[in-house]
């Protein structure tokens, strides 16, 4: 079996009418773009793949990632990342312990410390463990949002639409930095977005639903 992420014949249907038809494989380091308007059911999509799909969608088909079948599992046994538009930090938890929150349990203090501060270096943001979420920039916020999420060790990413909000300078900055991460980690990369742009920047297959 080839590795990565696998949508096998994925039909997702609400009141018995089709909504989405997708059949295709996200190899790992790579990027699939679905593009499309508003309302057409890109974010559903990605809810049918990290398991929160409202009860009033119908599912058919299977979501493969590597070995595994993720459909009977539970959200949090999918090892699926996903970032979106806002970067959703917990603003009553300083941006280290936003980061120990994609932590597994286990290690000692200082070793997930030196987790954190390692992650935070990584993207540009030595010595902001201690800081408030709320004090930091969009462009900050994002790459605290990338790492939190790649500490948790995913094997599949799902971006909706995680570059809208930012300004032009700042959209291509972070896009390259989270396509850089991915493909340092080998991650299969999902991507929903109505900008072209997005699609160009990422280089791979384009799906687009209407």
């Amino acid at each position: 079996m080839v590795d990565g992420l696998h949508l096998d014949q994925v039909r997702i249907l609400k009141d018995g009418a089709k909504l989405i038809e997708i059949d295709t494989h996200v190899a790992p380091g790579s990027v699939l773009t679905v593009m499309g308007p508003s309302g057409v059911g890109k974010s559903t999509l990605l809810s049918a793949i990290i398991g929160t799909l409202p009860p009033a969608f119908e599912l058919r088909g299977h979501v493969r990632l590597e070995d595994r079948d993720l459909l009977p599992l539970p959200p949090e046994d999918r090892c699926v990342g996903i970032l979106f538009q806002d970067a959703l930090l917990f603003p009553h938890l300083s941006v280290g312990a936003n980061l120990a929150f994609g932590l597994a349990q286990g290690g000692t203090r200082a070793e997930r410390r030196a987790q954190i501060d390692a992650a935070l270096a990584e993207v540009g943001l030595e010595g902001f463990a201690d800081r408030d979420p709320e004090t930091l920039s969009g462009g900050q916020r994002a790459r605290v949002a990338l790492m939190r999420m790649l500490l948790s060790e995913p094997k599949a990413l799902l971006l909706d639409e995680p570059f809208s909000g930012l300004d032009a300078a700042l959209r291509e900055q972070v896009r390259a930095l989270v396509f850089d991460h991915a493909r340092a980690r080998a991650l299969p990369v999902l991507m929903v977005t109505h900008d072209q742009e997005d699609a160009d920047a990422a280089g791979g297959e384009v799906v687009r639903l209407e």
